[in-house]
This record gives C-alpha cells, sequence and structure tokens, in this order.
C-alpha cells in the first residue's frame, strides 16, 4: 500500500510513499490510495502526528474518481470533493464515530468548511453512549487475545496491524490497553483508522471504517462498485501526519511469525529488553 503522487499541495510524502505529512496551514491535505482497493482489502492509517490550534480531524473514505483524471486536488475532502460525486468521505471525531442502525441521517460537523461526522451525536445520547462504550469495552477486553481476525459480515480481516500502539516507555503497558479498549479518542496520537468496502451484490457495496480493530458500521451504504474505488486520506486541521501500516493477509511473512512467537510468551512487549536477542529483532517486536 502506498499514497498516490497525486495530492494536495500542502501535502509532501517520503520516499517510500507511505507517510504523507501536511506541511502548511489546516487544508490542501486530499490524499488517495495510489491504486484502487479490493474488495474487503482495508487502507489502514496510523496518526503520527498532531498539530494544536486547528478545529477538526482526519477525514477518511471512498472515491470512484481516478486521482489523475481530477483537473486540481480539491482544497477539502468535504465539501470539495463529496460535492463532485462519486465520493463518500466522513470525518473522524474524537466521539460518536459509532454508527447505529437506527440513525437516518447524519449530522453536519461543526468546525472548518463544514464535513460530516459519524452517528447522531446528540447531546441527550450521551449516557447512552457511555454505557455502550463500558459494553464494548467489556467485550473487547474479552475477544482481543483470542480473536485472530475482524469479521465483517463476509469479510475477514487479520487483527494483528489493526489496533494502535503507543511508543515504547515508561506507561506503554497503560496506554497499550486503552488502544485495545477504544478507550482513548480515535483522532488520539497511534491511533489506527481503516477504510474499506464489502460486497453487497448487483454492483453494490457498504464503507465500513475501523477504528483501532473496531468497525464502526456502515457509514455508506448501496456504493455503486461498478468502477475502481480508491482510498481518501484527508490530512486535514488538527491531524497533521499519517502512515500507512500494512495489513498481511493469507500467510504471514517469517518476521510476522517470530515476532507473534517472542510476543506470545513475554507479559508486556516492553519485556522484550530483558531477552538476549539482537537489537534489531527487539526494535521490530516493539514497534511493529
Amino acid at each position: 500500500m502506498e499514497f498516490h503522487p497525486i495530492h494536495g499541495t500542502n501535502v509532501r510524502l517520503d520516499h517510500s510513499g507511505t507517510q504523507a505529512t501536511r506541511v502548511e496551514s489546516f487544508a490542501n491535505g486530499v490524499c488517495f490510495s495510489k491504486h484502487p482497493l479490493n474488495p474487503g482489502e482495508i487502507f489502514l492509517i496510523e496518526i503520527e502526528d498532531k498539530e494544536l490550534g486547528w478545529c477538526g480531524h482526519l477525514r477518511i473514505g471512498l472515491t470512484a474518481r481516478d486521482p489523475r483524471n481530477l483537473d486540481v486536488v480539491p482544497e477539502y475532502s468535504i465539501p470539495d470533493l463529496t460535492d463532485l460525486g462519486d465520493s463518500w468521505v466522513f470525518a473522524i471525531t474524537r466521539n460518536h464515530n459509532k454508527i447505529r442502525e437506527d440513525s437516518g441521517v447524519q449530522e453536519e460537523e461543526e468546525g472548518l468548511a463544514g464535513g460530516h461526522r459519524l452517528g447522531r451525536g446528540l447531546a441527550e445520547d450521551e449516557a447512552d453512549d457511555e454505557a455502550d462504550r463500558g459494553r464494548r469495552v467489556n467485550t473487547m477486553s474479552k475477544t482481543f487475545f483470542t480473536d485472530t481476525h475482524l469479521y465483517i459480515e463476509n469479510v475477514r480481516i487479520p487483527r494483528d496491524k489493526l489496533v494502535g500502539r503507543s511508543r515504547p516507555g515508561r506507561f506503554s503497558h497503560i496506554l497499550d490497553d486503552l488502544y485495545k479498549t477504544n478507550a482513548l479518542p480515535p483522532t488520539a496520537r497511534r491511533s489506527r483508522i481503516g477504510v474499506l468496502y464489502v460486497p453487497k451484490g448487483q454492483g453494490q457495496a457498504d464503507m465500513h471504517i475501523v477504528i483501532n480493530g473496531e468497525d464502526m458500521g456502515a457509514s455508506a451504504r448501496a456504493i455503486p462498485t461498478i468502477q475502481p474505488l480508491y482510498a481518501v486520506v484527508d490530512v486535514f486541521a488538527a491531524t497533521k501526519c499519517v502512515r500507512i501500516v500494512q495489513v498481511e493477509y493469507g500467510f504471514s511473512s517469517l518476521q510476522t511469525l517470530c515476532r507473534k512467537a517472542i510476543q506470545k510468551h513475554i507479559v508486556h512487549r516492553m519485556a522484550i529488553d530483558w531477552l538476549e536477542l539482537p537489537e534489531a529483532l527487539k526494535h521490530y517486536c516493539k514497534y511493529e
């Protein structure tokens, strides 16, 4: 997975094409996947850096527009790109990202250049949301270590890379558990956010957004799949830098299998420092 060489004017890609940084202002940070996504294939990014002083966060979604055919990359994914048609993009907020089946409409997000947020996000729903969060934390903590895959209808995604992790340090053992249970805001540094589409038959699909290993539900329905669908990532406002996280399907690489075997027999990844292993291998096991 890489970012497309065509992107917003304020975006700079690293040499690998997997890290996108907005270098100026708060806008013109729209990026695309280099290639169209396959059905059920997740485009997963991690928030690497943030910038204080701006209102709003990352936007993510899909577009049926080939970036090469754009006269100019829109300044904003919402509403500029979505107003062109054939694009489905949503803003990730600090809360209220879960789609409810009984939610008929999407509410407008407060902030620069409009946008949308997932779910209703109404004040009167806050108590329900807290209860839902508590139940979700309970469920996720029980299943995280036993479920090797995330299932979204007929799509099966390896969980190995879906959940964000803190930078190794003194409080890593606490922070990592917060990522696993989605107790931290999805806009926090190191959070991992992905987008994919699930085929529904008759040339249509639903778009799903996954935050730290949890499916947020179908945020867009009946998307036509006649044309190829590219991932859209808008490095907007408070989100400064993101990088692509590679997800392995099918057989894991030898590196991944070694890392899993090591991590299976330790209390926490920081305990890797106590093992008699080459430094390069310790670094890989702690950071990947």
